[in-house]
């Protein structure tokens, strides 16, 4: 039997899709998540893919008893996977002090705890905007780019918590991290069980396109058509998060190996190594599903980065990970899960 994993915020979009992939590799796993943005139904849907029922605990890690007390209830527990995070750019301009105390706090925990119940590694969900807008001749972005100043509370967090592991394992901390960048998850499980759910008003743009084609919104904004860019959109790098999940698994591998002569800590971009923009997304959502969408430009949204796609040839080589699936099989999958979902009268 493989290693007892512990996935916080594993009830949430990237989460729930891991934590299938580490039970399908033959990982057991334990989720703390304190259910803030996400539900606790989504447990049901793992265990109807894998057939195996994650353990589960509501927990807030901002209290470190609480905690504690995960670590002494399943002291089996060998790596963790840290996603549990607030996460909209827009709400932590408006209240940063909630993403500072609970953003930094729950990973301050962890880390202090993990040497003392013997949890060899954590492998740390961190986020391309660390580039912030890379320079041309940084694109695509590789790990060495520089570290530009966050936009946001938000990607000031990531980039704190990227340095208070780097600097608790240069004190001598008996643990591995492996820091994973992503760019832009999206899509949903192929059978339909789990998915991108937010609460409210989507932040990102999959869910409202979905949204959209099935009538909940009524039309899709584009913000900004006079970018220098082919078509004047925006473009990101948008990787499924099947194959994003993957990666965890290949992550977590490599940090729990005593075998492997590695750095105590590395870094990973998690892309597809492609740039897309989003009127290509567009009408590749289109070609997919056959959905005409009603959409219309707007203006630009403050904050948004004009490109940026990743280099992932280091996460291809040295975790032997790649992420390959189609883009439009993979919008398919968003359309899919969408249509669960009102079937299932949730939306």
């Amino acid at each position: 039997m493989k290693e007892t994993i512990l996935v916080t915020g594993g009830t949430g979009f990237i989460g729930s899709h891991t934590t299938v992939e580490l039970q399908n590799a033959g990982y057991d796993v334990v989720i703390v998540d304190n259910l803030s943005n996400s539900n606790e139904n989504v447990i049901d849907g793992i265990e109807k893919i894998t057939g195996i029922r994650p353990a589960f605990e509501k927990v807030d890690l901002r209290d470190f008893e609480a905690t504690e007390a995960v670590f002494q209830k399943y002291p089996k527990i060998k790596g963790i996977i840290h996603f549990a995070a607030s996460k909209a750019v827009g709400e932590s301009v408006e209240k940063p002090l909630l993403y500072y105390r609970n953003n930094i706090i729950s990973l301050v925990n962890l880390l202090e705890l993990m040497p003392k119940y013997d949890v060899k590694g954590i492998i740390f969900s961190s986020s391309c905007t660390v580039y912030g807008q890379p320079t041309p001749e940084n694109l695509p972005v590789t790990e060495q780019a520089p570290i530009q100043k966050a936009l946001s509370p938000y990607g000031n967090t990531k980039q704190i918590n990227e340095e208070i592991i780097y600097d608790y394992i240069h004190s001598g901390a008996p643990i591995k991290s492996i820091v994973l960048r992503y760019f832009n998850p999206i899509g949903a499980h192929p059978s339909a069980f789990i998915g991108e759910l937010p609460l409210g008003v989507p932040m990102n743009l999959i869910p409202f396109v979905t949204q959209t084609a099935i009538g909940v919104r009524g039309q899709l904004k584009i913000f900004g058509n006079d970018y220098d860019t082919p078509d004047g959109t925006c473009i990101r790098d948008y990787i499924y998060v099947v194959d994003l999940a993957k990666a965890h698994v290949c992550a977590m591998a490599r940090v729990l190996n005593p075998d492997i002569d590695s750095d105590a800590i590395e870094y990973f971009n998690i892309g597809t190594g492609t740039g897309v923009s989003t009127l290509e997304v567009v009408k590749a959502f289109e070609k997919a599903t056959g959905v005409k969408l009603n959409w219309t430009f707007a203006p630009r949204r403050e904050g948004d980065i004009e490109k940026v796609w990743g280099n992932v040839d280091k996460a291809n080589k040295v975790l032997g990970w790649k992420a390959d699936t189609p883009l439009e099989e993979v919008l398919a999958s968003a359309w899919k899960w969408q249509c669960a979902l009102r079937e299932r009268g949730i939306m």
